[in-house]
């Protein structure tokens, strides 16, 4: 099983408190992990990525075992840290403001 940690504001939308299992068949990967989140949660479609392009929010960001990973490739494998259940994978809301 995969963990997923949602903002506050999509666990409020898809009406999950706490983390979200996944279950992913294949690679693990960003692509994968928000493409199962869109199946199984349909209300979140459009929140994570842009309808068509499929390109991060700007506002949102990806972590796993405590890096980064908003601008590395959806499709480039996760940690296996993230594939079996260790550490949570992570959408974080970013923080803007002056």
């Amino acid at each position: 099983m995969i963990r997923v940690v949602l903002p506050f504001h999509l666990r409020t939308l898809a009406h999950v408190d706490g983390e979200v299992a996944l279950t992913i068949t294949g690679q693990v990967t960003t692509q994968a992990i928000l493409d199962a989140l869109e199946t199984s949660y349909p209300m979140l479609c459009g929140t994570m990525r842009d309808h068509v392009t499929h390109q991060r929010r700007p506002f949102l960001r990806f972590f796993a075992c405590g890096e980064d990973l908003s601008h590395d490739p959806p499709d480039a494998p996760l940690p296996q840290a993230i594939i079996n259940g260790a550490e949570p994978f992570m959408i974080i809301g970013a923080i803007a403001g002056g």
